[in-house]
Protein backbone atom coordinates (compact mmCIF):
# COMPACT_ATOMS: atom_id res chain seq x y z
CA UNK A 1 0.00 0.00 0.00
CA UNK A 2 2.84 2.36 0.85
CA UNK A 3 4.49 1.64 -2.50
CA UNK A 4 1.30 2.43 -4.36
CA UNK A 5 1.05 5.70 -2.42
CA UNK A 6 4.64 6.58 -3.31
CA UNK A 7 3.91 5.91 -6.99
CA UNK A 8 0.84 8.17 -6.94
CA UNK A 9 2.73 10.92 -5.10
CA UNK A 10 5.68 10.92 -7.52
CA UNK A 11 3.32 11.03 -10.49
CA UNK A 12 1.43 14.00 -8.99
CA UNK A 13 4.61 15.97 -8.30
CA UNK A 14 5.93 15.38 -11.81
CA UNK A 15 9.31 13.87 -10.81
CA UNK A 16 9.94 11.25 -13.47
CA UNK A 17 12.89 9.63 -11.64
CA UNK A 18 10.82 9.19 -8.49
CA UNK A 19 7.95 7.82 -10.57
CA UNK A 20 10.20 5.25 -12.24
CA UNK A 21 11.77 4.22 -8.94
CA UNK A 22 8.35 3.84 -7.36
CA UNK A 23 7.05 1.80 -10.30
CA UNK A 24 9.94 -0.65 -9.96
CA UNK A 25 9.23 -0.99 -6.23
CA UNK A 26 5.73 -2.37 -6.86
CA UNK A 27 6.03 -6.17 -6.66
CA UNK A 28 5.19 -8.35 -9.65
CA UNK A 29 2.07 -10.47 -9.50
CA UNK A 30 2.15 -14.22 -9.42
CA UNK A 31 0.16 -16.13 -12.01
CA UNK A 32 -2.52 -16.93 -9.42
CA UNK A 33 -2.78 -13.29 -8.28
CA UNK A 34 -3.01 -12.05 -11.87
CA UNK A 35 -5.71 -14.56 -12.75
CA UNK A 36 -7.72 -13.69 -9.64
CA UNK A 37 -7.57 -9.94 -10.30
CA UNK A 38 -8.43 -10.36 -13.99
CA UNK A 39 -11.46 -12.52 -13.13
CA UNK A 40 -12.66 -9.97 -10.58
CA UNK A 41 -12.35 -7.22 -13.19
CA UNK A 42 -14.12 -9.21 -15.90
CA UNK A 43 -16.94 -10.65 -13.80
CA UNK A 44 -17.51 -7.92 -11.21
CA UNK A 45 -16.10 -4.78 -12.87
CA UNK A 46 -13.78 -4.35 -9.89
CA UNK A 47 -11.81 -1.13 -10.52
CA UNK A 48 -9.44 -1.83 -7.63
CA UNK A 49 -8.44 -5.07 -9.35
CA UNK A 50 -7.86 -3.10 -12.57
CA UNK A 51 -5.70 -0.60 -10.70
CA UNK A 52 -3.55 -3.34 -9.22
CA UNK A 53 -3.09 -4.96 -12.62
CA UNK A 54 -2.01 -1.65 -14.16
CA UNK A 55 0.31 -0.54 -11.35
CA UNK A 56 2.08 -3.90 -11.17
CA UNK A 57 2.91 -3.76 -14.89
CA UNK A 58 4.09 -0.14 -15.17
CA UNK A 59 7.73 -1.27 -15.08
CA UNK A 60 7.17 -2.96 -18.45
CA UNK A 61 5.71 0.26 -19.87
CA UNK A 62 8.81 2.15 -18.73
CA UNK A 63 11.11 -0.46 -20.24
CA UNK A 64 9.33 -0.33 -23.60
CA UNK A 65 9.11 3.48 -23.60
CA UNK A 66 12.85 3.80 -23.06
CA UNK A 67 13.40 1.94 -26.30
CA UNK A 68 11.80 4.83 -28.21
CA UNK A 69 13.84 7.68 -26.73
CA UNK A 70 15.85 7.93 -29.96
CA UNK A 71 12.96 9.78 -31.61
CA UNK A 72 13.65 12.89 -29.52
CA UNK A 73 10.36 12.91 -27.61
CA UNK A 74 10.12 13.32 -23.80
CA UNK A 75 10.30 10.09 -21.84
CA UNK A 76 7.40 11.09 -19.52
CA UNK A 77 5.15 11.49 -22.56
CA UNK A 78 6.21 8.12 -23.95
CA UNK A 79 5.50 6.48 -20.59
CA UNK A 80 2.14 8.22 -20.40
CA UNK A 81 1.07 6.99 -23.82
CA UNK A 82 2.33 3.50 -23.05
CA UNK A 83 0.31 3.53 -19.83
CA UNK A 84 -2.80 4.31 -21.87
CA UNK A 85 -2.04 1.24 -23.98
CA UNK A 86 -1.59 -0.84 -20.83
CA UNK A 87 -4.98 0.27 -19.50
CA UNK A 88 -6.62 -0.68 -22.80
CA UNK A 89 -4.94 -4.09 -22.60
CA UNK A 90 -6.13 -4.63 -19.03
CA UNK A 91 -9.69 -3.84 -20.08
CA UNK A 92 -9.54 -6.38 -22.92
CA UNK A 93 -7.53 -9.09 -21.16
CA UNK A 94 -9.16 -12.53 -20.97
CA UNK A 95 -7.67 -14.65 -18.17
CA UNK A 96 -9.03 -17.89 -19.65
CA UNK A 97 -6.84 -17.66 -22.76
CA UNK A 98 -3.83 -18.94 -20.82
CA UNK A 99 -1.27 -16.16 -21.47
CA UNK A 100 0.21 -13.66 -19.04
CA UNK A 101 -1.01 -10.09 -19.13
CA UNK A 102 2.44 -8.72 -20.01
CA UNK A 103 2.55 -10.80 -23.21
CA UNK A 104 -0.90 -9.60 -24.19
CA UNK A 105 -0.24 -5.96 -23.27
CA UNK A 106 2.98 -5.47 -25.26
CA UNK A 107 1.04 -4.94 -28.49
CA UNK A 108 -1.25 -2.31 -26.94
CA UNK A 109 1.60 -0.48 -25.24
CA UNK A 110 3.66 -0.29 -28.44
CA UNK A 111 0.62 0.70 -30.51
CA UNK A 112 -0.11 3.74 -28.34
CA UNK A 113 3.54 4.80 -28.28
CA UNK A 114 3.80 4.38 -32.07
CA UNK A 115 0.72 6.53 -32.62
CA UNK A 116 2.08 9.23 -30.31
CA UNK A 117 5.44 9.29 -32.10
CA UNK A 118 3.81 9.51 -35.53
CA UNK A 119 1.64 12.43 -34.36
CA UNK A 120 4.46 14.40 -32.76
CA UNK A 121 7.73 13.51 -34.49
CA UNK A 122 7.18 16.16 -37.15
CA UNK A 123 4.70 19.00 -37.62
CA UNK A 124 3.46 17.21 -40.75
CA UNK A 125 2.67 13.54 -40.21
CA UNK A 126 5.34 11.51 -42.02
CA UNK A 127 3.61 8.13 -42.12
CA UNK A 128 -0.05 7.62 -42.97
CA UNK A 129 -0.35 4.29 -44.79
CA UNK A 130 0.33 0.88 -43.26
CA UNK A 131 3.48 0.44 -45.37
CA UNK A 132 4.79 3.87 -44.37
CA UNK A 133 4.18 3.18 -40.68
CA UNK A 134 6.08 -0.09 -40.97
CA UNK A 135 9.00 1.64 -42.67
CA UNK A 136 9.05 4.51 -40.16
CA UNK A 137 9.90 2.18 -37.28
CA UNK A 138 12.16 -0.20 -39.23
CA UNK A 139 14.02 1.85 -41.83
CA UNK A 140 16.78 3.24 -39.60
CA UNK A 141 17.57 -0.16 -38.11
CA UNK A 142 17.70 -1.62 -41.64
CA UNK A 143 20.50 0.71 -42.69
CA UNK A 144 23.90 -0.94 -42.58
CA UNK A 145 25.81 2.32 -43.03
CA UNK A 146 25.41 6.10 -42.95
CA UNK A 147 24.30 7.93 -46.07
CA UNK A 148 21.65 7.26 -48.70
CA UNK A 149 20.52 3.76 -49.70
CA UNK A 150 22.03 2.15 -52.76
CA UNK A 151 19.65 0.57 -55.23
CA UNK A 152 20.48 -2.90 -53.95
CA UNK A 153 19.85 -1.85 -50.35
CA UNK A 154 16.48 -0.44 -51.35
CA UNK A 155 15.55 -3.73 -52.99
CA UNK A 156 16.69 -5.70 -49.93
CA UNK A 157 14.77 -3.56 -47.45
CA UNK A 158 11.64 -3.65 -49.63
CA UNK A 159 11.84 -7.45 -49.79
CA UNK A 160 12.44 -7.82 -46.04
CA UNK A 161 9.54 -5.57 -45.05
CA UNK A 162 7.15 -6.55 -47.84
CA UNK A 163 6.76 -3.09 -49.39
CA UNK A 164 7.48 -1.51 -52.75
CA UNK A 165 10.97 -0.05 -53.44
CA UNK A 166 9.33 3.29 -54.30
CA UNK A 167 7.82 3.39 -50.81
CA UNK A 168 11.25 2.80 -49.27
CA UNK A 169 12.75 5.70 -51.25
CA UNK A 170 9.87 8.02 -50.38
CA UNK A 171 10.10 7.24 -46.65
CA UNK A 172 13.89 7.68 -46.67
CA UNK A 173 13.38 11.13 -48.17
CA UNK A 174 10.75 12.03 -45.57
CA UNK A 175 12.94 10.89 -42.68
CA UNK A 176 15.86 12.94 -44.02
CA UNK A 177 13.84 16.18 -43.94
CA UNK A 178 13.34 18.36 -40.88
CA UNK A 179 10.91 21.00 -39.65
CA UNK A 180 11.75 24.60 -40.44
CA UNK A 181 10.33 27.74 -38.91
CA UNK A 182 8.39 29.76 -41.49
CA UNK A 183 9.95 33.01 -40.32
CA UNK A 184 13.39 31.57 -39.54
CA UNK A 185 15.26 31.63 -36.27
CA UNK A 186 16.62 34.52 -34.24
CA UNK A 187 20.22 33.30 -34.45
CA UNK A 188 20.25 32.96 -38.24
CA UNK A 189 22.77 34.98 -40.22
CA UNK A 190 20.91 37.77 -41.98
CA UNK A 191 23.13 37.35 -45.01
CA UNK A 192 22.19 33.69 -45.40
CA UNK A 193 18.50 33.39 -44.58
CA UNK A 194 16.83 30.25 -45.93
CA UNK A 195 13.48 30.47 -44.15
CA UNK A 196 10.38 30.02 -46.37
CA UNK A 197 9.22 33.56 -45.57
CA UNK A 198 12.36 34.91 -47.25
CA UNK A 199 11.15 33.70 -50.65
CA UNK A 200 7.83 35.55 -50.56
CA UNK A 201 7.49 38.64 -52.71
CA UNK A 202 7.33 41.93 -50.80
CA UNK A 203 4.65 44.13 -52.36
CA UNK A 204 4.71 46.84 -49.69
CA UNK A 205 6.75 49.27 -51.81
CA UNK A 206 5.08 48.41 -55.11
CA UNK A 207 3.50 51.63 -56.54
CA UNK A 208 0.08 50.11 -57.15
CA UNK A 209 -0.05 48.64 -53.64
CA UNK A 210 1.09 51.94 -52.06
CA UNK A 211 -1.54 53.87 -54.07
CA UNK A 212 -4.24 51.39 -53.05
CA UNK A 213 -3.29 51.75 -49.39
CA UNK A 214 -3.27 55.51 -49.65
CA UNK A 215 -6.74 55.54 -51.20
CA UNK A 216 -8.02 53.18 -48.54
CA UNK A 217 -6.66 55.34 -45.71
CA UNK A 218 -8.19 58.46 -47.26
CA UNK A 219 -11.54 56.75 -47.68
CA UNK A 220 -11.52 55.57 -44.04
CA UNK A 221 -10.73 59.09 -42.79
CA UNK A 222 -13.52 60.59 -44.89
CA UNK A 223 -16.03 58.05 -43.57
CA UNK A 224 -14.98 58.72 -39.98
CA UNK A 225 -15.20 62.50 -40.47
CA UNK A 226 -18.65 62.21 -42.03
CA UNK A 227 -19.84 60.03 -39.13
CA UNK A 228 -18.50 62.51 -36.56
CA UNK A 229 -20.15 65.45 -38.34
CA UNK A 230 -23.48 63.63 -38.17
CA UNK A 231 -23.44 63.82 -34.35
CA UNK A 232 -25.01 66.62 -32.34
CA UNK A 233 -22.71 69.47 -31.36
CA UNK A 234 -22.21 68.44 -27.74
CA UNK A 235 -21.41 64.79 -28.57
CA UNK A 236 -19.10 65.91 -31.35
CA UNK A 237 -17.25 68.32 -29.04
CA UNK A 238 -16.84 65.69 -26.33
CA UNK A 239 -15.47 63.11 -28.76
CA UNK A 240 -13.07 65.59 -30.32
CA UNK A 241 -11.69 66.70 -26.93
CA UNK A 242 -11.51 63.12 -25.64
CA UNK A 243 -9.96 61.44 -28.69
CA UNK A 244 -9.06 63.77 -31.56
CA UNK A 245 -6.70 66.30 -29.96
CA UNK A 246 -3.14 65.98 -28.71
CA UNK A 247 -3.97 67.13 -25.16
CA UNK A 248 -7.00 65.04 -24.25
CA UNK A 249 -9.52 66.35 -21.73
CA UNK A 250 -10.56 64.33 -18.67
CA UNK A 251 -14.15 63.53 -17.78
CA UNK A 252 -14.04 65.97 -14.87
CA UNK A 253 -12.70 68.81 -17.03
CA UNK A 254 -15.44 68.26 -19.60
CA UNK A 255 -18.04 68.05 -16.82
CA UNK A 256 -17.04 71.51 -15.60
CA UNK A 257 -17.06 72.86 -19.16
CA UNK A 258 -20.58 71.60 -19.96
CA UNK A 259 -22.02 71.99 -16.45
CA UNK A 260 -22.95 68.32 -15.99
CA UNK A 261 -21.56 65.40 -13.98
CA UNK A 262 -18.56 63.33 -15.06
CA UNK A 263 -20.85 60.29 -15.28
CA UNK A 264 -23.08 62.17 -17.74
CA UNK A 265 -20.04 62.97 -19.89
CA UNK A 266 -19.11 59.28 -19.86
CA UNK A 267 -22.64 58.32 -20.97
CA UNK A 268 -22.62 60.87 -23.80
CA UNK A 269 -19.22 59.63 -24.94
CA UNK A 270 -20.38 56.01 -24.89
CA UNK A 271 -23.54 56.83 -26.82
CA UNK A 272 -21.58 58.83 -29.42
CA UNK A 273 -19.12 55.97 -29.93
CA UNK A 274 -22.01 53.57 -30.45
CA UNK A 275 -23.54 55.88 -33.05
CA UNK A 276 -20.21 56.11 -34.86
CA UNK A 277 -19.87 52.31 -35.03
CA UNK A 278 -23.41 51.90 -36.34
CA UNK A 279 -22.86 54.59 -38.98
CA UNK A 280 -19.61 53.04 -40.17
CA UNK A 281 -21.17 49.57 -40.27
CA UNK A 282 -24.08 50.84 -42.35
CA UNK A 283 -21.72 52.48 -44.84
CA UNK A 284 -19.66 49.29 -45.06
CA UNK A 285 -22.72 47.15 -45.76
CA UNK A 286 -23.98 49.66 -48.35
CA UNK A 287 -20.58 49.61 -50.09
Amino acid sequence: MNKDLALNTSLATGTIDAYINSAYQVPLLTLEQEQSLAIRLRDQGDMEAARQLVVSHLRFVIRIARGYMGYGLPLPDLIQEGSVGLMKAVRRFEPDIGVRLVSFAVHWIRAEIHEYILRNWRIVKVATTKAQRKLFFNLRSSKKRLGWFTRQEVEDVAADLGVKPETVLEMESRLSNYDMSFDGYDDEDDDNVAAPASYLADFRMEPSHALEQQDSDLYQRERLLAAVNALDERSKAILEQRWLVDKKQTLNELAQQFGVSAERIRQIEKSAMKKLRLELELESSAA
